[in-house]
């Protein structure tokens, strides 16, 4: 279904000031068994993605028929997930499933509550500027818990990714598991200061003077580096020449095994750095990869197996969708 004449209402709703009639905003779009959905109900749950694509277009006035119809395109995906949680919750609600026990529920508000609100009167507060009320947040707590669990009753519990499945992958997707040349890197990394851009490098200089008397490098940048990795002793792992800016890796994969740099200085920083082996350009062995295609493999299956049970959900439920 086409929505471009829907595009007005969302523009006025997010681009206030624009000359569009009030009384567009109402209407329904659709109905699902004994449910209605209304043209707000989707403006409503659209209304972050809506938010976030105006500003990404804030200010490009040749984005202008790109922006309507990514508007177009949210709006029509928003109506078709509304219907989809209508045929879920009344799949449900049908089914002969026990219903909710109200303590249970209320239990769901309650951690809701301090998860994103932190207290109550927050809470109260943020649903009163919203405009709504608290039997709606409760139903849509509710509601969400439910249409989760069916979800992982029906679509998450079915999938087995079998090792021949992850096998086969692996070997019609070589490409995506190719890597260049790496090395495994280790780093010091001493910031600078405004106050004194000169300290980084005398440290530096201290540092390296003191490995080449025998100490550790792991140990010295486990004591002085102020690197992410200062903990592991400046292990980066194994990396590519892509990982590190330019400076640093033209020195980096210029370094034999074992070998150490001279003091690196940039604006920022001064780095000392040690690669430990070196490795050609390979294609990553399935050990490293199977975890990966294991996860890609579940999405997939996943998103196929939801499909096929909201088709099946709607062969044997009312839907009308208005035009």
């Amino acid at each position: 279904m086409k929505l471009f004449r829907f595009i007005p209402v969302l523009l006025m709703v997010f681009c206030p000031g624009l000359p569009v009639r009030a009384e567009l905003a109402d209407g329904i779009l659709a109905i699902v068994n004994n449910s209605v959905i209304t043209r707000e109900q989707v403006v409503e749950y659209v209304a972050p993605a809506i938010d976030a694509l105006r500003q990404e277009y804030a200010g490009q006035m040749d984005g202008a028929s790109l922006f309507e119809q990514k508007v177009s395109d949210v709006f029509n995906d928003g109506l078709e997930q509304l219907i989809e949680r209508q045929l879920i919750l009344h799949e449900y609600d049908t089914s002969g499933y026990v219903p909710l026990p109200d303590s249970f529920v209320d239990e769901l508000v309650q951690d809701r509550i301090r998860e994103r609100y932190g207290n109550r009167i927050t809470f109260m507060k943020t649903l009163q500027a919203q405009g709504v009320t608290y039997e709606q947040f409760r139903k849509d707590v509710r509601d969400q818990y439910i249409i989760s669990a069916m979800r992982s009753k029906n679509v998450s519990q079915e999938i087995v990714i079998s090792p021949y499945k992850i096998e086969n992958y692996y070997l019609a997707h070589q490409d995506a598991f190719k890597v260049g040349d790496e090395i495994k890197l280790r780093m010091i990394v001493l910031n600078k200061s405004a106050n004194d851009d000169q300290e980084p490098h005398r440290m530096a200089a201290e540092i390296l003077t003191q490995i080449k008397q025998g100490a550790a490098f792991a140990q010295m940048a486990s004591v002085y580096s102020q690197g992410s990795q200062r903990e592991q002793g400046g292990d980066w792992g194994w990396v590519e020449r892509s990982v590190l800016r330019k400076e640093l890796a033209d020195v980096a994969f210029s370094l034999k095994p074992g070998q150490m740099s001279d003091i690196i200085e940039t604006p920022q920083a001064c780095y000392l750095m040690l690669v430990e082996q070196r490795r050609p350009a390979h294609v990553r062995p399935l050990s490293e990869v199977r975890d990966d295609i294991e996860a890609t493999l579940r999405t997939q299956e996943q998103s196929r197996l939801e499909k096929q049970w909201i088709a099946e959900l709607k062969k044997k439920s009312f839907i009308r969708q208005f035009p």
